[in-house]
């Protein structure tokens, strides 16, 4: 059954962002924190794990944040409010563990990995927890739903590599200076695999910091989302493999081996580039026929 788009908003002022909220009352049902979903366009469409970004339970949706990186997401990108989606498959993955904890929790957001930490900072606010949210980018222009954490967080640090808002810097400047300052019973880090590993580098007491108890999720390459096919599968420091789907894709940050995984990331950019620059000749020669015919 397809899923119809009731929203769609570009997120930032990179043109490559954008919010879609989906009717799918099955899946907002029975979404968390921690959740995600694959989707598929068409019969003929890749299949794109994505992060459950908020749910709505009354209205039966649920929210995705998209970035436009290859052909499918371009393509999921360019459909429009009233559109349909072929397949919304989920929830997949694990629930964040959500309970009480004694000291503030740190949750960290990078880029697009901003969006998934928000339901993460809401139920853990809900549970009674003090949230520390840290936000990174490149620049202001790449932030995104600033406005949303600053609703669910005791207190929101927003750094950026330019120093276009906040402070210049890197998400694990302000994180230092938090540990060094006060106990911290949990972090939390959504984005790019280079941050991720560099928070975990910060929180694994390696640096003469106190060891923090980190979380890290992990959106590998994904088929079936269920275990099935392995493409997911990730390398521990003991030598052991885990798979993000149904291990995670909220893990351990301080076992998985991260030189290893970003080796593996980097396996398809070159296809990746190809399609989308193949995708986007094949529209402007359509727009070009398009107008050579009216």
């Amino acid at each position: 059954m397809p899923y119809e788009i009731i929203e769609k908003i570009e997120l930032g002022t990179s043109g490559t962002i954008f919010e879609m909220v989906l009717k799918t009352p099955l899946i907002a049902k029975k979404a968390y924190a921690g959740n995600f979903v694959i989707v598929r366009i068409n019969e003929t469409g890749e299949r794109i794990p994505l992060t459950i970004a908020d749910y709505d339970r009354e209205k039966g949706t649920i929210t995705l944040v998209i970035q436009v990186v290859g052909k499918s997401t371009k393509l999921l990108c360019n459909q429009k409010v009233g559109g349909m989606i072929l397949d919304v498959v989920g929830p997949l993955g694990n629930r964040i563990h959500v309970e009480k904890y004694e000291h503030p929790i740190v949750i960290i957001g990078g880029g697009i990995g901003i969006a998934p930490c928000y339901p993460q900072a809401k139920e853990l606010k809900e549970a009674g927890n003090k949230i520390i949210t840290i936000l990174g980018a490149r620049s202001k222009g790449l932030l995104i739903w600033k406005d949303r954490l600053n609703s669910v967080s005791d207190e929101l640090i927003i750094t950026t590599d330019d120093g276009s808002e906040g402070i210049k810097g890197v998400v694990t400047d302000p994180l230092k200076e938090i540990i060094k300052e006060k106990e911290i019973s949990l972090v939390i880090a959504i984005g790019p695999l280079i941050m991720m590993k560099y928070v975990v580098l910060t929180t694994n007491g390696s640096g003469g910091l106190p060891k923090v108890k980190t979380f890290v999720s992990l959106n590998t390459i994904m088929i079936d989302g269920t275990g099935m096919c392995g493409c997911c599968r990730f390398s521990t420091l003991d030598g052991g493999v885990q798979f993000a789907c149904v291990d995670g894709p909220d893990v351990d940050g301080h076992i998985v081996d991260f030189d290893n995984l970003l080796k593996r990331a980097d396996r398809f950019l070159d296809q990746e580039k190809h399609s989308l620059e193949c995708y986007d000749e094949e529209c402007r020669a359509l727009e070009k026929f398009k107008s050579e015919v009216t």
